[in-house]
């Protein structure tokens, strides 16, 4: 709990008594390497601060080699199917697990309950909204203006920590181009 109020506490103040009402609705929940815990088309029902481990957001498809990743969450993050969550509708992507994960997860009901209630509650949201928003734009950006390559080079330089914890695959998949054309990318690099 004391990782989670640290990161938060570099936004704001938490009173005790905010702080004593939301770890109150937190829950632990774990995750083996390679489990899928929100599936296509269920309904994000938490947004979950990472205390441990890589989460993976994708599109599913029928052939696995075809799935598309969209995004990646990393210890110290927050994560959720927002876009499900907010509007609690079914999810049109996948939340996996691609190391031991371990999160300390409020759900929805909680969480509104924690609005009404606190301050905590809005700068959660506020903070799960502005990240979620500002990796989406970066990547629409670099995918609209930038090479494969320099794609694959930024990652590099912004998250190296990505190209350690996730199999190749799926990093070729985020920065839009097949397995093959990132090794050969590599080669070149």
């Amino acid at each position: 709990m004391q990782q989670i109020k640290s990161h938060l506490e570099q936004i704001a103040t938490i009173s005790d008594a905010d702080w004593d009402f939301f770890t109150s609705k937190l829950q632990r929940r774990k995750f083996a390497k390679k489990d899928v815990f929100l599936k296509l088309h269920e309904i994000e029902n938490h947004i979950s601060f990472i205390e441990s481990g890589v989460v993976r957001l994708f599109i599913p498809k029928e052939n696995p080699e075809k799935e598309i990743t969209f995004g990646f969450s990393f210890t110290d993050q927050f994560i959720s199917a927002y876009d499900s969550f907010l509007t609690q509708t079914p999810s049109a992507y996948q939340l996996q697990a691609l190391t031991d994960t371990t999160l300390l997860s409020i759900n929805y009901k909680d969480l509104q309950d924690v609005y009404k209630t606190t301050q905590i509650g809005n700068l959660i949201g506020r903070l799960t909204a502005e990240r979620l928003f500002l990796l989406k734009s970066r990547r629409e950006q670099h995918l609209l203006n930038l090479t494969a390559e320099e794609r694959y080079l930024k990652l590099f330089k912004e998250r190296p920590e990505l190209l350690k914890e996730v199999p190749l695959k799926y990093i070729s998949s985020y920065i839009g181009v097949t397995p093959q054309a990132l090794s050969r990318i590599r080669k070149r690099l």
